[in-house]
């Protein structure tokens, strides 16, 4: 489905379902560097069971014209003008990595378009290594290959899938590989410059955090930290890293459930 949002023409993947805003929405945030095709399993899931769906391609992601967002917050915003697109009251909105950043202020910033609330490999602040963001900003390759080994448990970077024809650490990387240059890096710096105390209020709406007890590049005790302060149910992945989606999608899809 293609949308007009902000002065952009906008790709937002349905789940392969036909969108209607009369059923319970479910809105998809991508990570950094990525799109919404990281959300095929779920989104296709949800569409299926009585759900409109919407996993956007942020700016300049994908298949989304336009300019990559400056600032979460004003990714967060963005989020606000999709549902008045979509004529979307209120959703459940999910965000894996930068995406549950955006997620989080979404919820603080507009709280009465949130109905529920689930955070992928998340932490509040999202510090970013100086390494990581040079290399970035140079359209470094060693910035895919840093990230890509960073967001995989050992397990994983050696291919390892209960779901047979995926190739992880390939997949990883090559959806990087295809983000505009200068896309990554501005996502990154905006997650380096989050600042959760910046936000008004807490988060008040039903809220899931899943962690994995593998992740590197936000620590299970990150996770740890989102649940408590937004009195969040904690769902920990055994043996799993940040790349989640493709290395544990099923006991992902089982805990989303639950919640949305």
């Amino acid at each position: 489905m293609r949308l007009e949002v902000a002065g952009n023409q906008v790709l937002v993947g349905t789940g392969s379902a036909e969108f209607s805003s009369d059923r319970p929405c479910v809105i998809f945030l991508h990570g950094a560097g990525m799109d919404h095709s990281v959300w095929v399993m779920p989104s296709r899931y949800f569409g299926r069971h009585g759900f409109a769906v919407a996993a956007p391609d942020f700016p300049g992601h994908g298949r989304s014209a336009g300019e990559p967002l400056p600032s979460i917050v004003a990714m967060a915003d963005w989020v606000e003008s999709l549902l008045d697109e979509l004529k979307v009251e209120q959703a459940a909105i999910v965000g894996h990595s930068m995406g549950s950043l955006v997620a989080q202020a979404f919820a603080r910033l507009h709280p009465e378009r949130c109905r529920a609330l689930a955070l992928l490999g998340t932490s509040a602040p999202m510090p970013v290594t100086e390494r990581l963001l040079s290399a970035a900003q140079d359209n470094d390759h060693a910035a895919i290959e840093m990230a890509n080994t960073w967001s995989h448990s050992s397990r994983g970077q050696i291919g390892a899938n209960e779901n047979p024809g995926l190739w992880m650490l390939g997949a990883g990387a090559r959806l990087i590989e295809r983000s505009a240059p200068g896309v990554f890096h501005a996502d990154l710096a905006a997650c380096n410059g989050f600042d959760p105390d910046a936000l008004p209020g807490p988060i008040a709406c039903p809220a899931l955090v899943i962690a994995g007890a593998a992740d590197q590049m936000t620590p299970q005790r990150a996770g740890q930290a989102v649940a408590h302060a937004a009195d969040a149910r904690l769902v920990v992945l055994p043996g799993c890293g940040h790349s989640m989606l493709s290395e544990c999608p099923n006991e992902v899809l089982d805990a989303l459930a639950s919640i949305v």
